[in-house]
C-alpha cells in the first residue's frame, strides 16, 4: 500500500513539473541572455531585420509540421484570387495529425489553411497541394520556388505537411524569414492568431466544425500573436512563433527542442527587454529650403514619419542623422514632394532611411524677368546683396 501511494505521489510530482502557467512579459529590466534547450534557434527582430539570439541557426535540420507555414501561405495567396472549393479524395489522406477529412467532403482552399494552422492537418496540407499542383512532387517544386523568392537559402521542401524525408529540411534562420514574410499576409496573420477557428463545410451541408490551435503559446504568453508547432521522432519538437509588444515585432524559432514553450518565453523576454522603439522626437527633422523662381522664397521640409524604428535600448543616445538634400529647389514645388533622404545611424550602422518631404507647395512665379534675372534675385536675397 505504501509503495502504491509513493508511486502515485511520484506521478503527481512529475506531472506538476511539466505544467507551464501563463506568464506576462517582463518589465523594463534587462533579462539575461537565456540558455536554450533547442539544437537550433534564432530570435529575429522583424522591424530592423536583426538577429537578437542565435544558436546554430544555419544548421540544416528537419522542421516537421512547421512546414505548413509555407503550404498554408501558398494556399491563402491562391485563395485571395480564387478560393476554390476542394473535393476531398482518398489520395489526400495522410498519417499523423489530421482535420479528419473524408472522401466526398467539400471545403474551400482557405479553410484548408485553417486546418493546417490550427490542428496541423496533414490531410489538409495534402488536399491543398493536390489542388494547386498535379502531384505532391510538383507542389514541392512550387514550394522551393516560393522559398527562394522569400530568401530562404538553406532549405529544401519535399512534402507539403512536413512528414519525415531525408531531403526535407530547413534552418532556424530560414524559418524565421518564412514566418516574418507570412505574417505580412493579413489572412495568414488572422488565422494563426486564433486560439480556435470554425470551418463551415460546403459538403456535408450545414456542417460546422471548431478546431483548436495547437500553439499553446497563444495562451501562455500574452504578446504571442501566432505560430506553428511541429513534431516527428526524427525532427523532435519544433516551434515557430511570433510576438509583438509596444511596436517591437519578434519571431522565435526552435528546432529539436526539449522545452520549446519555455525556450520561446525566455527568448521573447530577453528580446523585449533589450529593444525599444525610438521616440518620434529623436527622429524628427524639420528645416527650411530656399526656392528659386517661386511665389514663395522657401518651403518647409520634414522627416516626420510613422515608421517604427527599433534599436537596442543601450544605443538610444547614439543615434545620428545624415541629411542628403539640395541647397535649394526650383519652382514649382508640390506639397508632399520627396526632395531628399535622411539616414539614421548608430555607430556608423544604418538603422533607418526615410524621405524628406515638403510640408507645403510653391508655384512658379510668372514675371517679365528672364531666368538669369530670377537667379540673380535669388542670390541677392540669400546673400543680402544690393
Amino acid at each position: 500500500m505504501i509503495k502504491r501511494v509513493a508511486a502515485v505521489c511520484t506521478v503527481i510530482v512529475l506531472a506538476l513539473t511539466c505544467v507551464i502557467t501563463p506568464v506576462n512579459a517582463t518589465d523594463d529590466k534587462t533579462v539575461a541572455k537565456p540558455t536554450l534547450s533547442a539544437q537550433g534557434a534564432v530570435l529575429l527582430c522583424v522591424n530592423n531585420g536583426e538577429y537578437i539570439l542565435d544558436k546554430d541557426s544555419e544548421k540544416q535540420m528537419p522542421m516537421a509540421s512547421t512546414t505548413k507555414i509555407l503550404t498554408a501561405l501558398m494556399a491563402l495567396e491562391q485563395a485571395s484570387s480564387e478560393n476554390k472549393v476542394v473535393t476531398v479524395t482518398a489520395d489526400m489522406y495522410a498519417e499523423g495529425s489530421s482535420m479528419y477529412l473524408k472522401a466526398g467532403y467539400q471545403l474551400t482552399l482557405r479553410d484548408l489553411a485553417v486546418g493546417m494552422m490550427t490542428v496541423s492537418g496533414n490531410d489538409a496540407a495534402n488536399a491543398a497541394a493536390l489542388t494547386m499542383a498535379d502531384s505532391t512532387e510538383a507542389f514541392a517544386d512550387l514550394m522551393n520556388q516560393k522559398a527562394q523568392q522569400i530568401g530562404m537559402k538553406n532549405s529544401n521542401f519535399v512534402t507539403p505537411s512536413g512528414l519525415d524525408n531525408d531531403n526535407h529540411y530547413s534552418t532556424a534562420r530560414d524559418m524565421a524569414q518564412l514566418m516574418a514574410y507570412a505574417m505580412c499576409n493579413e489572412d495568414f496573420a488572422e488565422i494563426t492568431g486564433q486560439k480556435t477557428a470554425k470551418v463551415e463545410f460546403v459538403e456535408p451541408q450545414s456542417t460546422i466544425k471548431t478546431y483548436t490551435n495547437h500553439n499553446r503559446l497563444l495562451s501562455l504568453y500574452q504578446y504571442c500573436n501566432g505560430g506553428k508547432t511541429g513534431f516527428t521522432k526524427k525532427a523532435g519538437r519544433c516551434l515557430v512563433t511570433s510576438a509583438e509588444k509596444d511596436g517591437v515585432k519578434l519571431i522565435a524559432v526552435t528546432l529539436s527542442a526539449g522545452d520549446d514553450w519555455n525556450d520561446h518565453i525566455k527568448m521573447y523576454d530577453y528580446g523585449f527587454s533589450t529593444l525599444t522603439v525610438l521616440d518620434k522626437d529623436k527622429t524628427a527633422y524639420d528645416t527650411v529650403v530656399p526656392v528659386v523662381g517661386g511665389t514663395c522664397d522657401s518651403v518647409e521640409v520634414s522627416a516626420l514619419s510613422n515608421d517604427v524604428i527599433v534599436v537596442p535600448k543601450d544605443a538610444v543616445g547614439k543615434i545620428e542623422a545624415k541629411v542628403n538634400m539640395p541647397k535649394f529647389l526650383y519652382a514649382p514645388v508640390e506639397k508632399g514632394q520627396a526632395v531628399g533622404k535622411i539616414v539614421y545611424t548608430i555607430d556608423g550602422k544604418n538603422v533607418a532611411t526615410g524621405d524628406l518631404i515638403t510640408k507645403e507647395g510653391c508655384e512658379y512665379k510668372t514675371a517679365d524677368k528672364n531666368f538669369f534675372d530670377v537667379i540673380w534675385d535669388f542670390i541677392c536675397n540669400v546673400f543680402g546683396i544690393g
